[in-house]
């Protein structure tokens, strides 16, 4: 008990200068949330399609190196995936890109105000085959040449558009820009595609509005970059990547992770962001054991006192890690409440997304380095002898 009486005794006499600290921590914890929330929302932007797949695998193109914008499946190689024994369903998927416009560039009128366009991944998918998303609000998508569009949560936020409504899609076909008015019969949660909100068509009708060049369309095949698979026994998925891959000429299989992962840039950017957090921490470290390395250097005469008049090291000891664990995590839990509040001030647009994983990560992460950081003052207590620190030793 004394030893905890003291540590708050000095912390509330001096609370002036340990309120400094404790904000310098919580300047770090919203630093490192922010990082974390970055990464997660970079991160999310790439993935969020590939890792919600309702497919166990992802068939592409050999020799692509798992880029999906470079792989080429046709539905004669589908068919021969579709017999390989234990799949159980599989769709084509194709991406491009496009805009979604409110304005009045093709001539019509605005129905939606104040809302500036933006690019979309244009997702093409086959109507209840693995790759379409689930709807959430509305139905899924009809027939393979309906005009309708499934947006996730990302594209529905950012233009306000609702189940029913139509909605412009900009492509360049050729040298032309061209318009098509489409229906959004549903909208996902959220499963952006390369850093962009998703808008997802059945497959013929992404064919017609895709951007595409002069003489694209007169191809035969239909042809998709990569193909979901679903299979019957999901633990057998190590067996069933060997045998597409040893039945279906030219192809590569990944499962979803492996897919995500392959995502050119993704790699770097997480590890790049990773590396920032980490050097915060670490700074942090120094932050926190620098305050306290100079508090102990301005009370060794008291320390002293206190050893003097038989207070033992354990309780002086205790005192101080008591202190460094205290402040540090008053500076957490302040820059947790801070960060928590301003995010809500962002708007959909900023990719900064806080979980509940990397979250509790990064919290826990900041409770441990603060008292690592103050490890040394507690060193130096320890040291203090009471005639030397008195100025009595001979």
């Amino acid at each position: 008990m004394m030893a905890f009486y003291l540590a708050f005794k000095e912390i509330w006499y001096n609370k002036g200068r340990f309120l400094l600290i404790a904000m310098i921590v919580a300047l770090i914890t919203t630093l490192v949330l922010f990082i974390a929330a970055l990464g997660e929302g970079l991160g999310g932007g790439n993935r969020e399609y590939l890792e919600k797949l309702n497919g166990e695998l992802i068939v592409y193109q050999e020799k692509v190196d798992l880029a999906i914008n470079a792989s080429r499946i046709g539905r004669s190689t589908v068919a021969e995936i579709r017999r390989v024994p234990g799949v159980v369903d599989l769709g084509q998927i194709a991406f491009s890109r496009a805009t979604l416009v409110f304005d009045s560039e093709d001539g019509g009128t605005d129905f939606i105000t104040g809302v500036e366009p933006f690019d979309v991944s244009l997702i093409g998918v086959e109507p209840g085959r693995p790759g379409e998303p689930p709807a959430f609000e509305g139905r899924s998508l009809g027939r393979d040449r309906a005009d309708e569009v499934i947006l996730d949560r990302n594209a529905a936020l950012r233009s306000g558009l609702k189940v029913g409504d139509p909605v412009t899609i900009k492509a360049i076909q050729g040298t032309d820009e061209e318009f098509y008015t489409l229906t959004v019969v549903g909208i996902s949660d959220g499963r952006q595609y390369s850093v962009a909100p998703s808008a997802f068509l059945p497959f013929l009708t992404w064919e017609k509005v895709r951007p595409q060049g002069e003489g694209d369309s007169a191809r035969g095949e239909l042809i998709s970059n990569v193909v979901a698979v679903q299979i019957a026994d999901p633990s057998r998925i190590d067996e069933m990547k060997q045998a597409i891959e040893a039945s279906v000429r030219r192809v590569e299989v990944a499962d979803r992770k492996t897919a995500y992962e392959a995502t050119p840039g993704y790699a770097a950017q997480q590890s790049t962001l990773n590396t920032q957090r980490y050097f915060t921490l670490f700074i942090g470290i120094l932050v926190v054991g620098g305050f306290f390395q100079i508090q102990t250097l301005q009370k060794v005469a008291q320390i002293g006192m206190l050893k003097a008049i038989g207070t033992p090291n354990v309780t002086v000891a205790i005192a101080s890690a008591t202190q460094i664990i205290a402040i540090n995590a008053l500076g957490v839990l302040l820059g947790t409440l801070g960060s928590f509040a301003l995010s809500l001030t962002f708007p959909p647009t900023l990719p900064i997304v806080f979980t509940g994983d990397s979250a509790v990560a990064a919290i826990t992460l900041l409770m441990v380095v603060g008292p690592i950081g103050g490890l040394v003052s507690v060193w130096l207590l320890l040291r203090v002898e009471p005639l030397t620190a008195l100025g009595l030793a001979q």
